[in-house]
């Protein structure tokens, strides 16, 4: 195994989220280097040749999936070295809770509980941080060339812009700089490998330890890449380049919360939405559209945020439309501010232990562990990923190891296709492989393989 590792290294073996942290400290160096999307919009690090092949010291341990640096579990006893339980998946922390925010309208506004923006806002109201780090929809997305981005929000008004979920790739350069020249205290909001990154670099850098006051963490599945959202169009047949806004989870509270509906806002106002299941890359667990480094990612709830965020996918919580939150908290500071907002009937919230977290992300942990360990047996390219779990070709069965199999082709081949798709500027050519791969994913899931009963589980299912 290599000492050190440059970003080349990392983004040819696969393992790139990009996150933006070794573009943020280029910039410190005075190196002209960017975030941008790839051929399969996904983002990826560019800069000059001298330093995107660089090995270095910095890089190797600030990289969230660089082998050598610090995992999990070892950032974690350094940040809550006073947490007082502990889980397998959870990792550490002082409680954990599920429900929703009782006051205002902050739950409708969110795609879940509205306990992300509370806790943002509310860190705000008392004074603990001068800003918020987090992802908004950008106003002219066709100019932009992206539909979301990071912002730092120095207001509740502009905090509570960032409300609902955000399945599109982003990246935390421009407002890790912004830290960095502009004194102040700072949260960040972000997925487990961004706040992993985060905590690595105040780790390296007294600017960031000092400025970056709060890290509110979110529960993944896998980042998608910016093609999911021109699939929207594709199926929903309109323009891309007329879509100016996007909504992933639409909220209705007449609705089971886990029935995803995507909606489209055209320039000239007009609405288009449809059901995910209606979509024939709608099913999250095939993998559609995902990052290929979060098949070695063993972080399900942001282990090293200070607290983290979740949907509560049991019942009778994934059936209530109006949205419920399951919360990880870590921090001190934070669990005695959500305590005094219990207290005050602000948040109507009930404990929970870590099984139950654990019970909630079911299908993320078995993907995260057990397809894990199977997929570090088979799947790696260049850099070998050291993760928590140890490689493991044995525990699975034979039918699971078909469906990681399965789930891992996919990942692999929807952005060739795409960008196949795209360049014969033909939807179908996409369209009919999705449809192909779906059909055999669930076969292998369902122990079915009859490709016109899946089409009709799936097509035409009614709400």
């Amino acid at each position: 195994m290599k000492q050190q590792y440059s970003p080349k290294d990392i983004v040819s073996s696969g393992l790139c989220i990009g996150c933006g942290s070794c573009v943020a400290q280029a910039d410190t160096h005075g190196v002209d280097a960017l975030v941008d999307f790839d051929a399969q919009g996904q983002l990826k690090p560019q800069g000059p040749t001298t330093w995107f092949r660089k090995e270095s010291e910095s890089f190797t341990q600030t990289c969230p999936f660089s082998p050598k640096a610090k995992n999990e579990d070892d950032l974690s006893v350094r940040l809550f070295p006073d947490a007082a339980q502990h889980n397998a998946g959870v990792g550490r922390f002082q409680s954990g809770y599920v429900g929703h925010v009782a006051e205002e309208d902050f739950r409708m506004q969110g795609s879940s509980g509205g306990l992300v923006t509370w806790v943002a806002t509310e860190l705000m109201r008392q004074g603990l941080i001068d800003g918020v780090a987090h992802v908004i929809a950008t106003q002219d997305p066709q100019t932009e060339g992206r539909y979301f981005k990071y912002r730092i929000s120095r207001t509740e008004q502009e905090v509570r812009e960032g409300a609902k979920s955000r399945y599109y790739p982003v990246e935390l350069s421009a407002v890790l700089k912004i830290i960095r020249e502009v004194p102040g205290r700072y949260a960040i909001i972000a997925i487990p490998c961004m706040i992993k990154a985060v905590q690595l670099l105040r780790q390296q850098d007294p600017i960031y330890q000092e400025r970056i006051a709060f890290t509110l963490g979110l529960f993944c599945g896998h980042m998608k890449s910016a093609r999911f959202v021109e699939s929207f169009a594709w199926q929903l047949k309109v323009p891309i380049q007329e879509v100016n806004k996007v909504e992933f989870r639409y909220k209705d509270p007449n609705r089971p919360a886990n029935w995803y509906n995507a909606m489209l806002t055209l320039n000239d106002g007009r609405v288009v939405n449809r059901d995910w299941w209606h979509l024939v890359d709608g099913d999250w667990g095939a993998g559609f559209f995902m990052n290929s480094a979060c098949n070695f990612c063993d972080d399900v709830v942001a282990e090293t945020a200070d607290i983290s965020f979740g949907d509560a996918w049991v019942e009778p919580y994934s059936s209530d439309g109006k949205g419920t939150n399951v919360i990880v908290v870590r921090s001190p500071v934070v669990e005695n501010m959500v305590s005094a907002a219990i207290q005050d009937g602000r948040l109507q919230l009930k404990e929970v232990d870590g099984a139950f977290i654990e019970q909630t992300q079911a299908a993320g942990f078995r993907q995260r562990r057990e397809g894990l360990a199977y997929r570090l047996t088979w799947a790696t390219d260049g850099v070998q990923p050291i993760k928590r779990v140890a490689p493991d070709a044995n525990r699975p069965s034979k039918e699971r190891k078909r469906i990681y199999r399965m789930r891992y082709w996919i990942s692999k081949w929807c952005g060739r296709m795409f960008w196949l798709a795209r360049k014969l500027n033909s939807p179908r050519v996409y369209l009919s492989w999705a449809r192909f791969a779906i059909a055999v994913y669930h076969g292998l899931a369902y122990h079915q393989g009859d490709w016109k009963e899946m089409k009709k589980r799936y097509v035409d299912l009614k709400a």
